[in-house]
Formats: C-alpha cells, sequence, structure tokens
C-alpha cells in the first residue's frame, strides 16, 4: 500500500511548532494566502514543496528567527526583506518612527539622518510617509547596506519629491560630508550590554551580534550619537534614540549633560521606556 498523499493539513496537525508559525511557514513555502490552507488544506501537496517546508520547520524548530525564515517582516506596514546581515525589525521600534514624524511637522522638505539604518526601516518608513524628505542612512555594513537599499527600491516610489534615499558605508557621522546638517536624527543602536543572556536567547542568537552589542555597557553607541549631534542638527533640530528597557535614565542624562533642550522619553506597546530625545536650543 502506498503512503497517503501530504497534505498541509496534514503538516499542521503533525507539528511541532506552534499553528501560527506553521501557517506562516506553509504560505511562504505554497504561495498560498491564508484563507486557502482552509479551502485546499486537504488537498495533496508537491512532494518538493513538501521537503522545502518540512527543511524550514527543522530550522524553526532549532531557533531560527521566522523572518529570516521567509525572508521577510512587516514593519510600519510595509513588508521588509530580512537577512541574516540585519536586524528583524519589531513593533517597538514603530515609536521611534512615529516620534520622528511628529518632529516633521510644518518642515517642507525635511532632512532625516538614520544611523545603524541596518534593513532600512526606520529610514524607508519615513520616507514613505513624508515623500518629501531627503534622508540619509548610514550603516558600517555592507551588507545591511544592500538590504536597506533593496528594501528602499521595493517600497517607495522612485519619482518621490524627496529623491532617492542616500546610503553611506560608515561609522556613525564620520562618512558623512560635514557640510551636512539635519532637521531630525533617528537611530535603532547597539545597546544590549556585552554578556547580557538576552544576547545568547531566541532570535537575538541568530542576529547580527554587532547591531545588538556595543561589546561593552551598552551605552558606547548612544553616547557617540549624542556626542557628535549638535554640529549635525539644525538650530531646533532633533534627537531621537532606542535603547534597552533599563536605560531611559541613563540616556537623558547623556541629553542633559551635552545641553539638550525639551529631554524626554517615550513609551512602547509594552508600556517600556523604549525611546529617548531632545531638541537642540537655538
Amino acid at each position: 500500500m502506498s503512503d497517503s498523499p501530504v497534505t498541509a493539513d496534514a503538516l499542521l496537525s503533525a507539528s511541532p511548532l506552534p499553528a501560527l508559525e506553521t501557517r506562516i511557514l506553509l504560505m511562504h513555502v505554497l504561495g498560498w494566502r491564508r484563507t486557502e490552507l482552509i479551502t485546499r488544506g486537504d488537498q495533496p501537496l508537491d512532494a518538493a514543496n513538501v521537503v522545502t517546508y518540512r527543511a524550514l520547520e527543522a530550522r524553526r524548530a532549532a531557533g531560527e528567527p521566522i523572518a529570516q525564515l521567509v525572508g521577510a517582516r512587516e514593519f510600519f506596514g510595509l513588508e521588509f526583506e530580512v537577512t541574516p546581515d540585519v536586524l528583524i525589525p519589531r513593533p517597538d521600534t514603530e515609536v521611534l518612527v512615529e516620534t520622528a514624524l511628529a518632529a516633521m511637522e510644518g518642515i517642507a522638505q525635511p532632512r532625516v539622518l538614520d544611523l545603524g539604518t541596518g534593513s532600512g526601516a526606520i529610514a524607508v518608513a519615513i520616507a514613505s510617509v513624508r515623500p518629501d524628505a531627503r534622508v540619509w542612512a548610514v550603516d558600517r555594513s555592507p551588507g545591511a547596506l544592500a538590504v536597506a537599499a533593496r528594501n528602499a527600491a521595493k517600497l517607495l516610489d522612485p519619482a518621490r519629491a524627496g529623491g532617492a534615499l542616500t546610503f553611506i558605508e560608515g561609522s556613525w557621522y564620520d562618512a558623512l560630508d560635514a557640510a551636512l546638517r539635519f532637521d531630525v536624527i533617528v537611530s535603532n543602536p547597539p545597546y544590549i550590554a556585552n554578556g547580557d543572556p538576552h544576547l545568547d536567547q531566541g532570535d537575538l542568537r541568530f542576529e547580527p551580534r554587532g547591531a545588538l552589542t556595543d561589546e561593552a555597557d551598552g551605552l558606547s553607541a548612544l553616547r557617540t550619537i549624542v556626542e557628535g549631534a549638535p554640529v549635525r542638527l539644525v538650530a531646533g533640530g532633533v534627537l531621537w534614540m532606542e535603547h534597552g528597557y533599563d536605560q531611559a535614565s541613563a540616556v537623558r542624562a547623556l541629553l542633559d549633560a551635552r545641553g539638550f533642550a525639551d529631554v524626554a522619553s517615550k513609551r512602547d506597546l509594552a508600556d517600556i521606556e523604549r525611546i529617548s530625545g531632545a531638541r537642540l536650543n537655538g
């Protein structure tokens, strides 16, 4: 007797993964929508698709992030390409985008700098809402910049008034033209301290370590960004940065010490102080 044909229903029922993760992987492999998993769940599947699915299932069971397995993650209503070269965009970072957009209200053709752009999620999300904004995005990783450039090309109107995003390889402000000044600077820098156990847990094990930790106290990148911001902002320009759940007071102190005004923090979806920022006097 031959084996029964493998169906999506059978794979769902037998999977060791949570049902939602199984559905995501099946939709990715089969090219189906969620409704098709219901209407076509008893349909025999192509053997090659079954092999592909089971390989992804095994990798997920071993801990690889879903976003890397399917090569994409939604952020701010946009689907971004994700590879092991970049951090996986997370919903909590959307508060940084929202805050930056609010700071640009009333400014025509604002100039925006995204430091440590990674996948380009923050820069592209801002540019998608403000087509007149001129946006520069910096990262020291060529692999990350390649992903960011592909995301910008895929997600932004090539005829947008602010023009194409400018991607620059370098460390923080170092590679920027000396004359450039910005209305808004944003950053989601590496802020996990060296030795933090979270680095060896969950998705973080598979994300680029250099985008997660400064290999120091978790504040060194934030210090560098704060220290260099005043000479890169126009008078009244703002700086906003993402940081760790327990770093808000330390980041506010950095901003105060550098002479910024209106120093504040904002909370993420979990009611954690997730970003801090301030305005340059003038």
